[in-house]
């Protein structure tokens, strides 16, 4: 009867260090791992820089006033200037200077280095055509910028780049589509819903 009555807890010790897994999961008193474990907050998944210009373009086409659309917009074109890349940023952020200083050429030799080198960085584009422009050569201007509207269609910058050399070489149905778009984009844009305002007057004539 001893024998008998020593194997029963015996069983029951043996048993209960079987089903270890279970009694963690229904509610064994947590260690100090785990309580460190279940302090740590969960990290969010941070947002994409699609997801990031997204928002903004969205925040930009509903600025109540001109100040906070300034805001905004330096927000997205700062994101523009951002390759990935150090070389690709450094090369920008030079031609950029050079445009300052009015070194176009410097400049354009600055632009189609990085273009070289980093091809698919869409605004190494759209400065390139700040320079051809610059420089008169306003077809190679509208090449680049059709390259930056082909590539991010939110480009307003460079739709309304586009109107203005468009107007100026007597493409308005054009213009105005390009303007349209940009205005579509930002509303409160700089000079471009006045030139807007008058070139649909132009092309369409005044309402009756």
């Amino acid at each position: 009867m001893r024998t008998r009555s020593f194997l029963i807890p015996f069983a029951v010790a043996v048993l209960l260090l079987g089903m270890g897994a279970s009694a963690f999961a229904q509610g064994r008193a947590p260690t100090a791992a785990d309580k460190a474990t279940e302090a740590k907050p969960v990290p969010r998944p941070q947002p994409t820089r699609e997801q990031r210009l997204e928002q903004l373009f969205g925040l930009l086409k509903q600025a109540p006033s001109e100040q906070v659309a300034q805001a905004v917009e330096a927000r997205i074109e700062a994101m523009m200037l951002q390759s990935g890349s150090d070389t690709a940023d450094l090369l920008i952020v030079r031609a950029r200077s050079m445009i300052d200083a009015k070194d176009y050429d410097l400049s354009l030799q600055l632009l189609d280095s990085l273009i070289e080198i980093a091809p698919d960085f869409t605004e190494a584009y759209a400065q390139r055509a700040t320079v051809h422009y610059l420089k008169k050569d306003l077809y190679a201007a509208i090449a680049d910028l059709r390259v930056v509207v082909a590539r991010e269609p939110r480009h307003f910058t460079a739709l309304a780049g586009l109107g203005v050399i468009l107007n100026d070489i007597g493409e308005k149905k054009n213009a105005l589509e390009a303007f349209r778009r940009a205005v579509a984009l930002h509303p409160h844009i700089k000079q471009i819903p006045e030139l807007l305002k008058r070139l649909e007057i132009e092309v369409e004539g005044r309402e009756i």
